[in-house]
């Protein structure tokens, strides 16, 4: 099962697993960190904002129009950031490292 480390604004490490094919928005969630998600997954919000670790940025694809579109209406946005809706687990992600946003 792919796992994805997630830091709280606490500064404590998460590390989740789930199967391939969940999105780091739904582990989160399972797992009662604070990724509301409120849409879902439909990229209509930035509920589940998360900040990549500079060495995962460039591994993922990037970042669809509609993604950017959603990214764009955040207050804190990281050159990093990404929704965590849009990060699939799969063997590319497996050992995934993020932040929480403050």
């Amino acid at each position: 099962m792919p796992v994805a480390f997630i830091t709280d604004v606490d500064g404590a490490q998460h590390m989740l697993t789930g199967a391939a094919g969940d999105s780091v928005m739904q582990i989160a969630r399972a797992a009662g960190l604070p990724v509301l998600g409120e849409c879902n997954g439909s990229m209509a919000c930035a509920t589940c904002h998360v900040i990549l670790d500079a060495d995962w940025a460039d591994r993922l694809p990037p970042p669809s129009e509609d993604e950017e579109g959603t990214l764009d209406t955040v207050f804190n946005l990281q050159p990093t950031s990404r929704l965590s809706c849009q990060i699939v687990l799969d063997d590319t992600t497996d050992g995934i490292r993020m932040r929480l946003p403050e």
